[in-house]
């Protein structure tokens, strides 16, 4: 910031999915006195072209020309999971100022450690776009639990979603073990497909409560159950930090409203935290506090939502007005990297770990 004026950082965005159309790009336009999105790509999709064209942006294809675009500043990675932890090393070899980087950060712990060390040694600022641990909600959550100082016995996040053709992209493109990929809906009788399955929806759709929960619970112990639900979706029982977690999660065509609750048990209360449906703005989640008693509190809602924050945080890191705590997006990386290798393995043996 120079003279008292924030500068305005023009923004390259890679991958022209949901999360970019939906989410990113109409956040920064109500962020436009601080970024401007100058440049998107597309791994050859054109709808970097369609989305570019609206904004007046310049639109590529894979990764090369967006960060050779002097005009980029800060890279927001939206790509495919598996894609993230190369695209972070481009972006921090072309000397690009800052990255956002949608979870997960890395599918691997390898991968996560090299990237964040390569960030942390450049100096780069890092955003992990976890927009429900940034949900100011989850702040006033926290700040509950704190002032109550109770213990935490239990906790579950809880998701039940319309079908998402990304996750189910990503699961019926399979390939067994022979190499014939599969057709239609995965095989879930097949204890490999079914393990993988599990772990890439961890890491592609539980991975958005995961930091939030290692926030209450940091040190994963085992994972007692697991199971793919069909037609697409997961049962996983765990503890950390001596606290049953449980996650569940499910896509059905005509299944039940859009529901993302994460609910927290302690010694004399429980605290429901309700975020949005993905893909809208909708201001924070809702908070629901159901004390022993039998007294009910609500909390008001804010306007902003975690996509905002984690933008704005962003800023912050750009300005100087903040420290990227690289140290914490590791944890938090292999925190989940831990519980989705631990899911699909206990899945594979058909047995706890």
């Amino acid at each position: 910031m120079a003279g008292g004026v924030a500068m305005v950082w023009g923004v390259g965005v890679i991958g022209a999915g949901p999360g970019a159309s939906a989410l990113h790009l109409p956040t920064l336009d109500r962020l436009a006195e601080r970024f401007s999105v100058v440049h998107v790509s597309d791994s050859g999709s054109g709808r970097a072209a369609s989305l570019a064209s609206r904004i007046g942006a310049a639109a590529s294809v894979g990764t090369s020309a967006l960060l050779a675009d002097p005009a980029v500043e800060v890279v927001a990675i939206c790509s495919p999971p598996d894609q993230h932890a190369a695209q972070v090393r481009a972006a921090v070899g072309a000397g690009v100022r800052a990255i956002l980087c949608e979870k997960p950060l890395a599918t691997t712990a390898s991968d996560a450690a090299e990237i964040v060390e390569t960030c942390m040694d450049a100096g780069i600022p890092l955003v992990v776009a976890t927009n429900h641990l940034y949900d100011p909600a989850w702040a006033r959550a926290k700040r509950h639990l704190v002032s109550r100082q109770s213990s935490i016995r239990a906790v579950s996040a809880s998701v039940a979603l319309p079908p998402n053709g990304r996750f189910h992209a990503a699961v019926t493109e399979l390939l067994d073990a022979g190499g014939t990929r599969r057709g239609g809906a995965p095989d879930l009788a097949d204890p490999d497909v079914a393990a993988s399955v599990v772990r890439q929806l961890v890491l592609g759709l539980a991975i958005h409560d995961l930091p939030a929960i290692r926030d209450l619970a940091p040190e994963f112990e085992r994972v007692d159950f697991a199971a793919p639900l069909p037609p697409i979706g997961y049962a996983v029982g765990f503890r950390s930090g001596g606290i049953s977690i449980l996650l569940t999660a499910v896509m059905l065509p005509d299944g039940p409203d859009p529901l993302w609750r994460l609910t927290v048990d302690t010694d004399d209360d429980r605290l429901d935290v309700e975020f949005p449906p993905a893909f809208v703005h909708a201001g924070s989640a809702d908070i629901r506090v159901r004390l022993g008693e039998g007294r009910t509190t609500t909390y008001r809602r804010d306007r902003a939502d975690g996509y905002l924050a984690e933008w704005l945080a962003l800023a912050d890191l750009l300005d100087g007005a903040a420290t990227t705590e690289y140290h914490e997006l590791l944890d938090d990386a292999l925190f989940a990297i831990a519980l989705a290798d631990a899911a699909a393995e206990a899945v594979r043996s058909g047995a706890s770990t």
